[in-house]
């Protein structure tokens, strides 16, 4: 018996990895509609604008939120359905594509992404964790992959503060000046009601394994287990971070001596003047309390 159609809202982001994947999108809902669905495609220039457009999309709750882009885009569909009950979808199409790596959802091959996603809506979705992140002013934001504070969320601040070069190799420039000035960074961190400060080069927390284009930063994490995996970077100089660095794309970096991974459920993260990012967006200035919801996302994959 075949499956009944299903009504489907797709937001894409048409300047995903620079703009250099605009064709995507059009597949996706093309896909889609070949299949029977019903399908709202939306895509706007300016992303305040697609989030209006999408909020109100889903006023009356469709079988499927599609985002078609990068992290960028998956944390703006986790904050629209956590907790909804509206199954999210994912076709990677941006330059980092983390949570879509977790997922095990091909990244180098939209063609198979999109087969993916239209398997996934005949099939019951999966249920997994969400992080929900409490500012200061009491403001929340949900995230679903990674959320650092630390010297790659200085690279990441630098680099949105640059207007040039363009590209990836902005961050590249970002990252050596950074370099310059590195320097320990005095935390307070309480794990599950247990307090303590240290001395660190970052924190990153983690749901999903990687961040960063595939920094396998927390390779243990797992995406339902109930926990965050939380990573941090004992004071270190710029020669042994450079060493340490390219371990982060295998995960074994954990096996330094340096580096301490703890679960927690809860976490509460303050340093001075540090700006945490989640998802590959900025999120604030710390302190932050950060929670694992257990099953807040349902996902097609």
């Amino acid at each position: 018996m075949e499956e009944a159609p299903k009504r489907i809202v797709v937001a894409i982001n048409p300047a995903a990895a620079f703009g250099s994947k605009g064709s995507v999108g059009p597949a996706v809902v093309g896909a889609l509609r070949a299949r029977g669905h019903d399908v709202t495609s939306l895509s706007e220039a300016n992303f305040s604008r697609l989030l209006e457009v999408t909020t109100a999309a889903l006023a009356d709750p469709p079988d499927a939120l599609v985002v078609v882009g990068g992290d960028g885009m998956v944390g703006f569909g986790v904050n629209l359905t956590a907790q909804t009950g509206i199954p999210l979808g994912i076709v990677p199409s941006g330059t980092g594509n983390d949570m879509a790596r977790g997922l095990q959802i091909p990244i180098d091959d939209t063609e198979a992404a999109i087969v993916r996603l239209v398997a996934a809506l005949e099939l019951p979705p999966r249920t997994i964790d969400a992080g929900l992140i409490t500012r200061s002013d009491g403001s929340i934001r949900w995230f679903a992959c990674v959320l650092s504070g630390g010297f790659d969320a200085k690279v990441n601040e630098r680099a949105n503060q640059m207007r040039r070069p363009k590209g990836k190799s902005r961050y590249i420039v970002a990252l050596m000046r950074e370099l310059v000035t590195l320097a320990p960074i005095r935390y307070g961190l309480e794990l599950d009601g247990v307090r303590s400060s240290q001395d660190a080069i970052l924190v990153a927390v983690g749901n999903n394994v990687s961040f960063g284009g595939g920094m396998r930063v927390a390779p243990d994490a797992r995406l339902d287990d109930g926990l965050f995996d939380v990573v941090t970077l004992d004071p270190v100089d710029r020669r042994q971070l450079l060493r340490i660095f390219p371990s982060v794309f295998s995960g074994t970096h954990i096996r330094d001596p340096r580096v301490r991974v703890r679960r927690a459920a809860r976490v509460r993260i303050a340093a001075a003047g540090v700006v945490a990012y989640a998802d590959g967006e900025r999120v604030g200035e710390l302190p932050l309390d950060i929670q694992v919801v257990p099953g807040a996302l349902t996902i097609l994959a």
